[in-house]
C-alpha cells in the first residue's frame, strides 16, 4: 500500500536532513507545512504521490521544454541505457553533444562537459583564475551560480564590498577574493574594477537573472561589463545555466548581441538529466588538463545517458519555429497576468511579482507572504508555480492555450477573492 504524503514527509525527515534533498523543496518559504512528492509527470502536468494532478509551471526548474516525460527524450535514454549506464571513458555521444554546443553558442570554441551547474561554475571560475593568474571575482547580488563555497557570499553596504560568507561551513578566507556588486549598477562594478583591477580575474554573472525573479540586464550594462573586462585584463564569465537554450538557441548571450570570454551552461543541454557544462574561448579552455596545468576531473562527466538526453533535446532545438512559438505562449501567459502585478519576461523565462507596479532592476527585498498566498492559492487550484519569489515560471511546449488561459484565470479569481 502506497504511503500517504504525510506518511512520507515523516519517514523522509528521519534519513534526510530537513526531509528534503535541495532547500526550497520544503516549500516552507511559501508557507506550507509539508511539501508534496511526485509520482510521475506528464507533459505540463505531476501526478503527486497522494493522487492530484498539477499543473506545472516548474518544470524541474527549467530543463524540460519539451515537458515532463517527453517520449523523444524518454527512448533516447532507454536506448542508451541497453548499452550501458556509465564507462568513464569517452564515447561519441559526448563529442557529437559538445559539437552541438560549439554550434549554437557564440562564445563556445571549446567545451568541457561535467554533471552540474554548480560544477560548472566552480570550474568556469578555477579556470580564469589559472589563466589570469589572479585571484579575485566579481558576482553581483541576488545572482546564484551554485552553492561552491567562494559563490555563498552577500553584500555589505556600499557600492562595491568584499563578499562575507552567507552560510555556516564557509571560510572567510575562501570568500576574501569575491567582490559582490548590485546588479543593473554599472558604477558598483567600474568602482570594483578601479580597486581591485589588478587583481581581478573575472567577472561572473547570470546576462539574464533567474534567481531574484526573471531581471533582465539593464540597456548597457552587460556591454559596459565587456568593456571593464577588457581594460583591466579580467574574464567576463555568464552564467547561462538558467538562459541558454531557453531564450534562444545561442542564450543570452545571442539575444542581446554580447560575447563573454567562458560560459557556464546546464539544465536544458542535459535534456532533464544530471549534465552541464563551461566552454569558451579556445585559449582559454586549452589551459585546462590534460592540455594544459588547470585540473579538472569528473566520473560521470559526459555519462552516456545524460548526454543521449541532451543530444535528443538540442538537435530539436536547431529549430527556429520552437522558439517562435516558445515566445508566443510565454508572450501569452505575461499578457494574461500583466493585469495583477509587475511581470518580467526575457523569451520563455518569466516572473509575475504580484501587486507590484515598479520594475525589479537588482535583487530587492519582495512581499514574499504576498507571494506565499498567491503559491497556495493556486496550489488549492492544482497549479505548481515555484516556491519561491525569486524565481520564474517556464513555458515549456508542453503548455498549450488551454494551460495558460486556466493559470491566468485561476490568478484572477484568486485576486478576485482577496488572496492575490
Amino acid at each position: 500500500m502506497a504511503l500517504t504524503r504525510t506518511e512520507l514527509w515523516h519517514r523522509a525527515q528521519k534519513v534526510i536532513p530537513g526531509g528534503v534533498n535541495s532547500p526550497v523543496r520544503a516549500m516552507r518559504g511559501v508557507g506550507l507545512d509539508e511539501p508534496f512528492f511526485v509520482k510521475r509527470g506528464d507533459g505540463a502536468t505531476l501526478e503527486t504521490a497522494d493522487g492530484r494532478t498539477l499543473l506545472d509551471w516548474v518544470q524541474s526548474w527549467g530543463p524540460l521544454i519539451f515537458g515532463h516525460a517527453d517520449p523523444e527524450t524518454v527512448e533516447a535514454v532507454r536506448e542508451a541505457a541497453l548499452d550501458g549506464t556509465s564507462f568513464g571513458a569517452p564515447t561519441e555521444r559526448e563529442v557529437e553533444l559538445a559539437q552541438e554546443l560549439v554550434d549554437a553558442v557564440p562564445s563556445v570554441e571549446l567545451v568541457r562537459l561535467v554533471s552540474s551547474g554548480t560544477e560548472a561554475a566552480m570550474s568556469a571560475v578555477r579556470l580564469a583564475r589559472g589563466f589570469t593568474h589572479r585571484d579575485r571575482v566579481i558576482k553581483f547580488a541576488g545572482c546564484y551560480h551554485g552553492h561552491a563555497d567562494g559563490f555563498l557570499v552577500s553584500a555589505g553596504s556600499g557600492l562595491a564590498t568584499l563578499g562575507i560568507p552567507a552560510s555556516p561551513g564557509v571560510p572567510s578566507g575562501v570568500t576574501n577574493d569575491t567582490i559582490v556588486c548590485e546588479y543593473n549598477d554599472v558604477e558598483s562594478v567600474a568602482a570594483a574594477v578601479a580597486e581591485y583591477g589588478e587583481g581581478l580575474a573575472a567577472i561572473i554573472v547570470e546576462p539574464i537573472a533567474g534567481n531574484m525573479g526573471c531581471v533582465p540586464p539593464a540597456p548597457g550594462f552587460l556591454e559596459a561589463l565587456r568593456l571593464l573586462c577588457d581594460a583591466s585584463g579580467a574574464l567576463l564569465i555568464f552564467d547561462e545555466v538558467i538562459s541558454g537554450f531557453r531564450v534562444a538557441r545561442g542564450g543570452a548571450q545571442e539575444r542581446l548581441g554580447v560575447t563573454p570570454d567562458l560560459t557556464v551552461l546546464g539544465k536544458i543541454v542535459g535534456g532533464g538529466l544530471p549534465l552541464a557544462a563551461f566552454g569558451g574561448r579556445a585559449d582559454v579552455m586549452r589551459v585546462l588538463a590534460p592540455s594544459g596545468s588547470v585540473y579538472q576531473a569528473g566520473t560521470l562527466s559526459g555519462n552516456p545517458i545524460a548526454t543521449a538526453a541532451g543530444l535528443s533535446v538540442l538537435r530539436r532545438l536547431r529549430d527556429d519555429d520552437v522558439y517562435a512559438e516558445l515566445e508566443r505562449r510565454s508572450a501569452r501567459l505575461a499578457d494574461g497576468l500583466a493585469p495583477f502585478g509587475r511581470v518580467q519576461r526575457v523569451g520563455a523565462m518569466l516572473t509575475l511579482f504580484a501587486g507590484r507596479d515598479e520594475p525589479v532592476e537588482r535583487f530587492t527585498e519582495l512581499d514574499t507572504d504576498r507571494y506565499g498566498e498567491l503559491f497556495r492559492g493556486l496550489l488549492e487550484r492544482d497549479i505548481y508555480i515555484a516556491p519561491s519569489q525569486y524565481e520564474c515560471l517556464f513555458p515549456s511546449l508542453a503548455h498549450g492555450d488551454d494551460e495558460i488561459d486556466a493559470t491566468i484565470a485561476a490568478v484572477s479569481a484568486l485576486f478576485e477573492d482577496g488572496n492575490g
